[in-house]
């Protein structure tokens, strides 16, 4: 790890991680280094200067050469035996996509000017999930730039990029990516990409980035042919072959991903990292590569940074989890749970995964608030298996909610957001309770006004791999009753159509009108009430439940306690039909937010209270 303070500006870092493979510059030229164990021969093709330059063989697969010919901007390939040329699969730009040449990149020359940024605690985490190439009207690093003073005046605290690894063709949802080390250039320059990060961070933004470490995508992946220990047939994914975590020639493997993990984190200086599917991972050694990233990142929050890892688990394997941004192990995991059994709640659907959360959805949310998962070693009907793993032990904060993000809308055929979905006072109820309970919450772009275009599942492969794509969507949709006519299958929208990526992309001007103007405010008053009396008590200590009653069909009561003493409580009432509160109703000294004033004890339809009782040493009495 090397940060550098420009003596010419003072306060300016300049920061490199070295990664043991790639492209690097050094005092004479650019080292080049790729592991090859399958190759004979390797040379670099230095493309504008004309030149092949011979890679010396060295022990374990390496070969490696230092090029004087070779500088910043320099467009390179490998060539393998006499033959195929490859991109660098450390490369750190690709200026032409995932076939094309690779760029040297010098990650000295990039001026950042946020020396001084280390992040803000776990407890005040807000997260806002974008995707770059529909964020903005250009969908670029540039355009995401300029729309950042919104979210900070939202209330937002993190932004997390879906998947920057370059991926083939002009769009991609990001999990089909090849170079893991290269931010796509569709978006932008490397430079581009530093320059949104360090605007984040001036507006006391942090900035997540989604890393995908289960396979690689089906086009442009090269590592098969040079490095095929780079995967196994031992285990299946999915995707195929599993990437090698677990047997010959894996450790080279594991310190790729591992070199990738802190390679996001120092040299772009991410505030953390989404594990994307960890339960497609499948590693039998003594320590999973989740504990060796977690041990390589260490270091860096041994410097006094805020990084935070979060994991995405199906599985809700609760075990990786220690629900702070200590110097091991991971902070939180996305909870699907609380997801299926809002949008149960809000919708009645019942098809698919949502079958395992119709029993009981109010009695569900209840355990999703104070216990994180719903299932926790229990009998799923859907998967025919038991899911999950105790979280005792474990704060609200170790469990991320939401309402929506891009899975839970873009799988859907038509991407339907889910104020196409249920009714307003529904979303309103939900939001509520999601915004104000320990828990971090996310939200997904546009969700703050309301957003009336859809999230649609998107890519652009060739004509082969794009059939193939498009015809097995509709044919993952055919199990569900509606879609079991054909007809109805083909008007489920192409994702290689350039048209899907821009219905997709986001209206910003409906945030200016009725009634997404009304939604955006309702946001910002909840997230501003968050940041003064929830945040700031989740980031001074603990919190732990007081656990949750049920009253009506759907109603529910649950109380937290603070370190200082304070203590939060909601009342829910989250279905159609009045509802008498079992527990108490006494006015809390402060109120929160709640939806109309309490009438006798009851709650009517999608009606929502939260109160707080401040800690003898408060210092947030003024109100919300």
């Amino acid at each position: 790890m090397t940060v550098h303070e420009d003596t010419r500006t003072p306060g300016v870092a300049r920061r490199h991680e070295p990664l043991g493979f790639g492209a690097e510059c050094v005092e004479d030229g650019v080292r080049f280094r790729l592991w090859a164990p399958a190759a004979r021969q390797v040379d670099v093709v230095l493309e504008d200067e004309g030149v092949v330059v011979p890679m010396d063989a060295l022990e374990g697969g390496w070969f490696q050469v230092t090029s004087g010919q070779a500088r910043p901007g320099s467009l390179y390939r490998y060539r393998i035996d006499g033959g195929l040329h490859v991109p660098d699969p450390a490369s750190r730009f690709q200026p032409r996509d995932v076939h094309g040449p690779s760029e040297v990149v010098d990650a000295h020359a990039f001026a950042w000017s946020d020396g001084g940024w280390r992040g803000r605690p776990w407890g005040e985490v807000v997260v806002y999930e974008l995707h770059v190439g529909t964020f903005s009207p250009e969908g670029t690093f540039a355009g995401a730039m300029a729309l950042l003073p919104r979210l900070a005046t939202l209330g937002v605290t993190a932004i997390e990029l879906m998947p920057l690894a370059d991926f083939p063709g002009r769009a991609n949802w990001g999990y089909d990516g090849v170079l893991p080390f290269a931010p796509d250039s569709r978006y932008g320059r490397p430079e581009d990409l530093k320059a949104l990060i360090a605007a984040a961070h001036g507006l006391g933004l942090m900035v997540f980035v989604d890393v995908v470490y289960n396979h690689f995508g089906p086009d442009g992946n090269y590592l098969g042919v040079y490095a095929p220990e780079f995967f196994t047939s031992r285990h299946r994914t999915p995707w195929g072959d599993a990437i090698n975590f677990d047997g010959p020639g894996s450790v080279t493997v594991r310190a790729y991903f591992t070199a990738n993990a802190r390679y996001w984190l120092h040299e772009y200086h991410c505030d953390g990292l989404r594990f994307d599917a960890v339960h497609a991972i499948v590693d039998d050694s003594p320590q999973s590569i989740l504990t060796a990233i977690a041990e390589a990142v260490a270091p860096l929050r041994a410097c006094g940074r805020h990084i935070h890892l979060v994991l995405e688990n199906e599985n809700n394997e609760a075990g990786h989890l220690n629900g702070s941004d200590g110097p091991q192990g991971f902070t939180a995991q996305w909870n699907d749970d609380i997801h299926h059994v809002l949008h149960v709640l809000l919708t009645g659907e019942r098809d698919g995964y949502y079958a395992d959360y119709m029993d009981d959805p109010a009695g569900r949310l209840g355990r999703c608030l104070t216990e994180g998962f719903a299932y926790q070693g229990e009998w799923s009907a859907v998967r025919e298996g038991v899911r999950g793993e105790s979280t005792r032990g474990l704060s609200p904060t170790a469990f991320v909610g939401f309402l929506q993000n891009h899975d839970q809308i873009g799988n859907r055929a038509f991407g339907e957001r889910i104020t196409a979905l249920a009714s307003p006072a529904a979303v309103r109820a939900a939001t509520a309770v999601l915004l104000l309970a320990p828990s971090p919450p996310l939200l997904f772009m546009g969700q703050e006004f309301a957003c009336s275009r859809p999230f649609l599942f998107f890519c652009d492969f060739g004509p082969e791999l794009a059939s193939a794509v498009t015809e097995g969507r509709r044919r993952e949709f055919a199990r569900f009753p509606e879609f079991a006519d054909e007809s109805r299958r083909a008007h489920i929208p192409d994702p290689n159509d350039p048209a899907t990526l821009i219905k997709s992309r986001l209206d910003w001007t409906e945030a200016e009108r009725s009634p997404g103007r009304d939604w955006l405010t309702f946001h910002r008053e909840l997230l501003a009430t968050r940041a003064r009396h929830i945040g700031a008590r989740l980031a001074a200590g603990e919190v732990r439940t007081l656990g949750f009653n049920r009253f009506g069909a759907r109603g529910l009561t649950v109380g937290w306690l603070f370190a200082d003493g304070a203590q939060l409580h909601l009342a829910a009432n989250l279905g159609d039909a009045d509802a008498v509160v079992a527990d108490r109703m006494s006015p809390a000294p402060m109120t929160l937010y709640e939806t109309c004033a309490p009438a006798g004890g009851r709650l009517g339809p999608w009606e929502v209270r939260w109160g707080l009782w401040p800690g003898a040493a408060d210092t947030t009495a003024g109100g919300p």
